[in-house]
């Protein structure tokens, strides 16, 4: 028995974390804001055999990009093996992970959406989409790895979340652009956790104002000049990512900051993606990234 699966990776421009219910339930915490899901992300393939003489019941590898941590997986691993008697399985799960991990475009999350997919698959258990959806969001907020971001990559596409939680609970608005490109440069990365425990009330009020104004515009540049607005405010910018913002807008491009890496994406017309590759060339440092949205969200692959 054996599937694939793959999950868009996704960028967060701003947002409001939710993290805060009195059911304490993990399906409603989450994240209101606006971002967009890109064509790289993570491919997740899952073979099960018997179990032999394998200490563990499972192994789980990774190609391309390398992620330092199994605890996401392992969760989503988990939440499955409650749903019948494979005891006398071995799962071999395999992540092809396209994007650099820990940048803020969503691995953590497309690596366990991808897995719930492929999972669910494998296993036969036809489980509504919503559910994989929500089993893969749990993981998320439960390892303190994201918040919106496989409720986003679920859907894909450029999306505002309207409604913080998991697939089914939190919900969100598509926005329709024309054909953009995306070009994107990562320098280092953040982390995710300290940054939400220490400045979460002061990132809230912004944030939960800028869902409204770009509901109201529905425009990418509008939720650009946004994501960069929200960036100065939180006190992300370093000197290295000011000095390229300065430069691109000085050629009148537009760009935004992912949450949370050292990472400025811009999404611009077809016509200016060699502007911006010369631009962001500079920095040989960076890693750069060229991609479109990609509007079909997290997915079984069929061969």
């Amino acid at each position: 028995m054996e599937a694939t699966a793959f999950c868009p990776a996704h960028i967060t421009g701003f947002f409001k974390a939710h993290l805060d219910d009195n059911q304490n339930s993990l399906e409603n915490l989450g994240s209101m804001g606006a971002g967009f899901s890109i064509k790289q992300g993570v491919t997740t393939r899952v073979k099960i055999d018997t179990k032999d003489d394998q200490e563990s019941n499972f192994r789980i590898t990774t190609k391309g990009y390398q992620s330092d941590k199994t605890d996401v997986s392992e969760f989503v691993l988990n939440e499955f093996l409650k749903l019948g008697e494979f005891s006398n399985k071995f799962f071999d799960i395999e992540h092809d992970i396209s994007i650099p991990v820990g940048y803020g475009l969503g691995s953590s999350g497309a690596v366990a959406l991808s897995l719930s997919f492929a999972l669910d698959q494998a296993l036969k258990t036809k489980l509504d989409k919503i559910i994989i959806g929500q089993i893969a969001h749990n993981a998320e907020i439960n390892c303190k790895t994201g918040l919106g971001d496989v409720l986003a990559s679920f859907h894909g596409g450029f999306e505002i979340r309207v409604k913080p939680g998991a697939p089914g609970i939190g919900s969100v608005e598509k926005i329709l652009t024309d054909k953009i490109s995306i070009i994107m440069i990562c320098f280092s990365p953040i982390s995710t956790n300290k940054f939400i425990k220490e400045r979460l009330s002061q990132i809230n009020g912004l944030g939960g104002k800028m869902v409204n104004k770009l509901l109201e515009s529905k425009n990418y540049e509008h939720f650009q000049d946004m994501s960069l607005e929200f960036a100065k405010y939180v006190d992300v910018m370093t000197p290295r990512m000011q000095k390229v913002v300065n430069e691109l807008s000085k050629n009148n491009i537009k760009c935004g900051i992912a949450f949370f890496g050292e990472t400025i994406f811009s999404m611009i017309p077809k016509e200016d993606e060699s502007m911006v590759l010369e631009i962001l060339q500079k920095y040989p440092e960076g890693i750069i990234i060229k991609s479109e949205l990609d509007d079909n969200g997290a997915r079984v692959l069929y061969n």
